[in-house]
């Protein structure tokens, strides 16, 4: 526990803690970090006969999301923890140390085995007590909540702004240069362009296109940071050149998830050539999925097992000149229900794999969470189309190489993908920052896909469904419920209100009905996320109204666990 001052020494040493998403206003002389510092410092010296003292060292992250740990004031802060060098944090809002629950469980737990209390300036809270975790817990739900709303505001403002024709930042495309956030014409790069669409009708293939183009000596586009950092002007790579094949920026149009509108910048190439080249490459897809590809190993061999760890085998059978390839399950395996082994149809179970793997591609909002790569939310709308590109592009015969691992289980598939070869991916297309990933934390990770194993005679079919897992919609009574419970509660505890009976008249309800939903306000938090991610049993509401539920968190997770109690 914190230092006794009536011990002696130093008394209770306070280190305060302040953060900003963005770094806008960081230049000037008193900013929102120095407001926080100061408001933290008063705060500080009012408990001064408490023996409350602040430490000298600053820890301040400026341009920081609060979504990832990642932050080089919080690793020097937690190191100071650890070192025994300070005994009460203080931050001027709880979100300020963090948004993300699971991240703020972990720190909890480092400053409880090290006897640190934290405490915020405007939501005064003590983390030794159940109750003040159950109030940050409820608190940081919230801020999660507000994160995520956020995000879904930035993504109609991009939406917006692309069906004007507006171009909403990123790498700027190959042909181009970024003038008063407007793409124009960089005369050299057009012809680059040009280039390249008539020379790939010349070939025939993206493989001879990128050996012709390296014999040639044309390279990528070279980008400078605002860092200084260098990338670009390399060989152009496979990925890099479809996109730009694909492309229809260069029609002098701006596309938004599958839709295309007029772009206020001029195109690069006509339609007619456009069209040409896509013609081209949708015959040699289809050549691809008709021809020599067919007779290639099964994508998945030596990768898939059971939750075991048991392999399943690669295997084919031919009838009428078709060839068709399975996986096998090995003997013991959980996934065998009958006297004979369980057979996968191979394209089933890749084209799982690789919907999992797509929808995740798809998400920076989910890379960057789950790599730790630190950007904000505007950051990764940004890099949104750059992410779909990528995954259009890896959508042929290229995933394959992403995937480390994959276990089959009777209800999901868990898909672990190599972190290098993903590196390498982000790097070889072009309009992606190449140093995007330079900072990420693990090196796998493991995405999760819900499936649904339908045995029929001896074939089982794997139905997964399109991108990621849906769930269901957010119910926006459940949610209101919750939110007003939180905000009675406040009322209460703060002192605003003496009685129920005040806010029941002030909102029109029954004091009886303001009760129930009072209830709510001690769900517990793990039931609040899955209220605000529309994951919530949907009998939550009404059985609170009309029986009450339990106020044990563990009898709660039983009474409306959604998986022990699907809709």
């Amino acid at each position: 526990m914190p230092r006794d001052p009536e011990q002696g020494g130093e008394g209770q040493r306070c280190a305060i803690y302040t953060r900003k998403s963005s770094e806008e206003g960081l230049e000037q002389d008193f900013n929102s970090l120095d407001a926080q510092f100061e408001a933290c410092l008063a705060y500080i010296a009012s408990q001064k006969q408490e023996g409350w003292v602040a430490v000298a060292e600053r820890f301040d992250d400026g341009g920081y999301s609060g979504g990832s740990t990642r932050r080089p004031a919080l690793r020097a802060l937690m190191e100071a923890v650890e070192a025994g060098r300070v005994d009460i944090i203080v931050v001027y809002k709880v979100d300020r140390l963090t948004r993300n629950l699971s991240d703020f469980a972990r720190l909890v737990e480092v400053f409880d085995r090290k006897g640190v209390s934290f405490v915020s300036v405007t939501q005064q809270f003590n983390t030794t007590t159940s109750m003040g975790r159950l109030t940050l817990n409820v608190l940081l739900s919230f801020a999660q909540f507000e994160r995520e709303v956020t995000a879904e505001r930035i993504r109609d403002k991009i939406a917006a702004s692309k069906k004007r024709g507006m171009w909403m930042g990123g790498s700027v495309p190959l042909g181009y240069d970024h003038l008063e956030r407007k793409l124009v014409i960089n005369a050299a790069e057009a012809e680059t362009v040009r280039l390249i669409y008539r020379r790939y009708l010349e070939l025939g293939s993206v493989r001879s296109l990128k050996q012709d183009l390296t014999r040639s000596g044309i390279v990528s586009k070279r980008r400078i940071s605002q860092g200084g950092k260098v990338s670009g002007g390399k060989a152009f790579e496979r990925g890099a050149l479809y996109h730009i094949l694909k492309s229809r920026i260069y029609l002098g149009a701006i596309t938004h998830k599958g839709t295309t509108h007029p772009g206020q910048h001029e195109a690069i190439i006509d339609q007619a050539l456009y069209d040409a080249v896509q013609a081209k490459l949708a015959e040699s897809n289809r050549g691809h999925k008709t021809g020599t590809r067919a007779q290639e190993p099964s994508l998945l061999k030596g990768m898939l097992s059971d939750a075991k760890g048991l392999p399943l085998t690669a295997s084919h059978a031919s009838k009428g000149g078709r060839r068709y390839r399975y996986y096998v399950a090995s003997k013991g395996s959980p996934l065998n229900r009958g006297p004979q082994p369980l057979r996968l149809p191979a394209a089933e179970v890749e084209g799982a794999v690789k919907s999992a793997l797509l929808a995740f591609l798809s998400d920076p909002l989910a890379i960057n969470d789950r790599l730790g790569l630190g950007l904000d939310s505007y950051a990764c709308e940004e890099q949104r189309s750059g992410f779909e590109g990528l995954a259009e592009t890896l959508s042929g015969t290229d995933w394959p190489g992403l995937v480390a691992t994959v276990r089959l289980e009777h209800s999901r598939l868990e898909v672990t993908l190599d972190q290098a070869a993903l590196v390498a991916a982000v790097k070889s297309y072009d309009t992606l920052p190449s140093a995007l990933f330079d900072q990420a934390k693990p090196r796998t990770l493991t995405i999760s896909q819900p499936i649904k194993l339908d045995a029929r005679s001896q074939e089982v079919l794997v139905i997964a469904p399109p991108g990621a897992p849906a769930a269901r919609p957010i119910d926006p009574a459940l949610l209101k419920a919750v939110a007003r419970a939180h905000c009675w509660r406040e009322m209460i505890t703060s002192g605003k209100v003496t009685e129920l009976e005040q806010i029941a008249r002030h909102e029109g309800l029954y004091p009886r009905y303001l009760r129930r939903i009072l209830n709510l306000a001690f769900l517990a938090p793990d039931i609040v996320e899955a209220v605000l991610r529309g994951d919530a049993s949907p009998t939550l509401l009404q059985q609170e109204l009309q029986q009450g539920i339990p106020l044990d968190w563990s009898t709660q997770r039983k009474a409306f666990d959604p998986l022990e109690n699907p809709a």
